[in-house]
């Protein structure tokens, strides 16, 4: 085990290297750029064997990966924002023909006007696409998250892509000291891929043609099989994380100082790190909060959700907008509460577009439930 210094998106990069994909697509859009120049760093010194493919697009970056996937290989490819966008069609192929590729997405906002700073929008417009969702809250998780992904993504009872999330430039381009395990030790945890199907000239299959409809909703319910048996491996795989490695970001959910709260701030990414303050400054002012930091945002952790609500009632904060109606998160923690629970759930909207929330703005938010004062899903600070 050594330490390293470094970003987080230099940090995504020696993750995937460690993870020894054996294609690696490439193609730049900021936050994210540094990622892949990092890799070609490596193909420079020789220390990443694999292929690294230059395209011409982000669309084609998936592409490359949908097609060295469906021929066995461990694939891994990182982007953000329009870039996630300009893949939408190539992630519904990706998840439908179940094929493990690992990518980071660093948030950033959606244009027009042009905003290179962080919210979760990008990512939060491809939650229906079948991919696997995490989102981290420091550059330790993120490598560990990256490695964990291709474990949970290639396991024969899920074979699914997993999309590594975390904030533009607040953990992107920020540096922090990172454990890494040593080579061999991440081999043993990580074995080589053995691909469930694949092309091959010498046994050929007819794939991807057309499908009857009798047939096509037994897709798509496998698919929603397989993310319930990722809810089940999850735990499983990040405590035999801990027990190897010694780091330990929580199951689906991390909680914290959750035992006796009487409200318990739901948050994720980089807003999940600022709430564990905020819940310390309030626990100093006598105020019984909790946090229940999101990591995994598909599978939808319903049943840890549910079991808070048996104790406490609800503060959701998002960093995205389903324009129409709310923040994402909050509906979903509603609809699973529906009927079964008698918690109330609070709804705030913050931080979209890179707008700086703080520890002390999340301690105010928290205030205004606890007065009374809340009046409905609000928009944090819009003056500021």
């Amino acid at each position: 085990m050594r330490i390293v210094i470094d970003t987080g998106n230099h940090i995504a990069a020696l993750a995937a290297k460690l993870a020894k994909p054996d294609v690696v697509a490439a193609y730049p859009i900021t936050p994210q750029t540094t990622i892949v120049e990092k890799i070609a760093e490596y193909v420079e010194r020789r220390e990443f064997h694999g292929d690294y493919i230059c395209v011409e697009s982000e669309h084609s970056a998936m592409s490359a990966c949908i097609g060295a996937s469906s021929a066995g290989a461990r694939t891994f490819t990182a982007t953000s924002s329009h870039g996630l966008l300009l893949m939408h069609e190539m992630l519904h192929w990706a998840a439908l023909a179940r094929l493990p590729i690992v990518m980071v997405n660093v948030n950033r906002a959606v244009g027009p006007g042009w905003n290179i700073w962080s919210d979760q929008n990008d990512s939060m417009a491809q939650r229906d696409t079948g991919w696997i969702q995490v989102y981290c809250s420091s550059n330790q998780e993120i490598l560990d998250s990256v490695i964990q992904a291709f474990r949970i993504g290639e396991h024969r009872d899920v074979q699914l892509p997993v999309m590594v999330c975390y904030d533009g430039f607040i953990l992107s381009h920020t540096s922090m000291p990172v454990k890494v395990p040593e080579e061999k030790d991440i081999d043993e945890f990580l074995p080589k891929r053995e691909p469930q199907w694949l092309l091959d000239p010498e046994n050929p299959v007819t794939h991807g043609n057309i499908i009857m409809p009798k047939d096509y909703p037994r897709i798509r319910r496998a698919m929603q099989d397989a993310h319930e048996n990722a809810k089940r491996l999850i735990p499983e795989i990040s405590r035999e994380w801990r027990e190897r490695f010694g780091t330990y970001h929580g199951d689906l959910i991390e909680r914290y100082r959750c035992d006796d709260a009487d409200y318990i701030i739901v948050s994720y990414a980089a807003l999940g790190a600022e709430s564990k303050v905020a819940v310390d400054e309030l626990r100093e002012e006598g105020k019984r909060v909790g946090l229940a930091r999101l990591r995994f945002f598909r599978p939808f952790p319903s049943e840890d959700i549910l079991s808070l609500s048996k104790q406490s009632d609800l503060i959701v904060i998002d960093r995205a907008i389903s324009i129409g109606f709310e923040g994402p998160l909050f509906t979903e923690i509603k609809s699973t509460l529906y009927g079964v629970s008698d918690a109330r759930v609070y709804g705030y909207i913050a931080g979209l577009g890179g707008k700086d929330v703080t520890y002390k703005d999340i301690g105010k938010m928290v205030k205004k439930v606890m007065d009374g004062r809340w009046k409905g899903v609000e928009w944090y600070d819009m003056e500021g």
